[in-house]
């Protein structure tokens, strides 16, 4: 009686073992925006109606976000601006509200703003970002491979996401990182750009030794990086 029993429980259990019904969802998801930022333009800006400039967006890191648009001058671009840097482009600094992380359809969102409301040259578009804005840098990259004509992660990493390295593999990438970074480990930024280099991707990685988390100030303070981030453009 027993062995009856445990064959029809079996059987039961075969028959029961595929009733999933296929379903498909097809529809539009609307997340809100929400992001303040700082907006400088270039010297000339004004004068010139006809001429569109370059674009720089920036994503700072987890200890600036809030409502206190100022903290977000503490590093990087917005830093460099408030101490009278002049640079050959419009540069949005974003800042991310508290307790959430850079939103890659938000940061899409605000860049096609400023394109549509801004004299912007849309093939020379560039995304930037240290610490969480380096994680949010790489994350835009992915959701939005062609918006950007380069970026430029500091001290970020891009997950799981490594193993879509061809989805990125036309776009060009500076990635910095210090090999002491408690922080962030450097292999986050290894990981990618070797996921990267196997695909031929137009990438480059420079690692200070020495350096802990903030890799930013050099990376910033180099006019090399400049020079090589204003010389990229998106093909058409």
């Amino acid at each position: 009686m027993l062995k009856r029993t445990l064959f029809f429980l079996a059987a039961a259990s075969f028959a029961l073992a595929d009733t999933q019904a296929p379903q498909r969802y097809s529809g539009d998801f609307v997340i809100k925006v929400d992001y303040r930022y700082f907006l400088s333009k270039p010297e000339g800006y004004e004068a010139g109606k006809e001429k569109k400039w370059p674009l720089v967006v920036f994503l700072h890191g987890s200890g600036e976000r809030g409502d206190d648009l100022e903290k977000v001058k503490v590093h990087g671009p917005p830093k460099l601006i408030a101490a009278g840097k002049p640079f050959p482009a419009v540069i949005a600094s974003l800042q991310c509200p508290k307790d959430e992380l850079w939103n890659p359809h938000g940061v899409k969102a605000v860049t096609d703003h400023l394109i549509k409301t801004e004299r912007i040259d849309p093939a020379r578009v560039y995304l930037t970002g240290l610490s969480m804005g380096g994680f949010g840098t790489w994350e835009t990259a992915f959701e939005y491979p062609d918006t950007y004509a380069a970026i430029a992660p500091i001290c970020g990493g891009a997950g799981v996401r490594w193993v879509q390295a061809r989805r990125i593999a036309h776009l060009p990438a500076w990635i910095f990182h210090g090999d002491k970074d408690g922080a962030v480990p450097v292999e986050f930024s290894q990981k990618i750009h070797d996921a990267l280099k196997k695909t031929g991707a137009p990438v480059k990685l420079t690692i200070y030794p020495g350096v802990g988390h903030d890799s930013w100030t050099r990376t910033y303070d180099d006019p090399e990086f400049w020079k090589w981030l204003f010389e990229q453009k998106r093909a058409s």
